[in-house]
């Protein structure tokens, strides 16, 4: 099966961002891709951070949702929406939500970023849990391959990649492909983006697949891009270092059993 990682440099207005999403959709299933994922933030990266809450909507209906689901359905693509903001709790903070469609544009699938980033290196400064309120629900969901295929894929964004517990249980659950739109800053992107999703498969003997936004934003930040698609080996299958592109590959469920025969380390968990 063929997936693809959208990689983005999004900017401050929600239209323009949407047009640009749409044609990397496009571009995807061009090539033939049945899967593609959007980055974290793929609809927005405003000039604050309080700038997502004023396009913030209730689950299964507003313009970014009705915009995922017609791509879906339009394009016959499995399509996740990368994160977007959705109502919470109370007043000032929003859900950083992923959502997975089907070729037919329903959602199937709904996951709350859970790890919210915290950095502070004197000149950097982001502390996501101001405008972001946390999930709590591990999500995985099940998708069927053109050629009849079933894949187990879990859901995660981001901050996430670095707390290892999160894709165990994705493991535990029967995962077959992580997913992990991202928004890595360059400086942490840097030093960590790709042994943590290189760590991340190889741990759980899962593809991994990874979208991010890759360039200089109009909001003046800088993310690391270098979106991939990692193999249960840990080989980086595709890559698309920066700016704004595609990364395409193949998942085969022979390779997948194949790893996992020759060494069965999930069934040798002792804690």
């Amino acid at each position: 099966m063929k997936v693809a990682a959208l990689q983005m440099v999004s900017g401050t207005h929600l239209d323009d961002n949407l047009v640009a999403a749409r044609a990397l959709l496009e571009q995807a299933a061009r090539a033939g891709a049945e899967l593609a994922v959007l980055p974290e933030y793929f609809c927005i990266m405003g000039r604050q951070d309080t700038d997502k809450l004023a396009l913030q909507e209730a689950h299964g209906e507003g313009p970014i949702q009705d915009f995922l689901a017609r791509a879906a359905r339009e394009l016959g693509l499995w399509v996740v929406g990368g994160t977007l903001p959705l109502r919470g709790n109370d007043a000032v903070r929003v859900r950083n939500t992923t959502l997975a469609f089907n070729p037919e544009g329903a959602c199937v699938a709904r996951y709350d970023k859970i790890h919210l980033f915290h950095f502070d290196n004197g000149q950097d400064q982001f502390h996501e849990s101001r405008v972001i309120e946390p999930g709590d629900e591990v999500v995985q969901f099940d998708l069927r391959s053109r050629e009849g295929e079933l894949w187990r894929v879990g859901l995660s964004v981001c901050y996430d990649l670095r707390f290892p517990e999160l894709y165990r249980a994705h493991a535990q659950a029967g995962a077959d492909l992580l997913l992990v739109p991202s928004a890595f800053t360059h400086t942490t992107g840097q030093a960590h983006w790709e042994v943590l999703l290189r760590a991340r498969a190889i741990e759980n003997l899962a593809y991994v697949l990874a979208p991010a936004q890759g360039g200089v934003h109009e909001n003046g930040r800088r993310t690391w891009g270098h979106s991939m698609l990692v193999d249960p080996w840990g080989g980086i299958a595709a890559v698309h270092d920066e700016g704004v592109g595609v990364a395409l590959g193949t998942l085969a469920k022979a390779r997948l059993r194949e790893v996992r025969s020759q060494l069965p380390a999930l069934g040798h968990r002792v804690l």
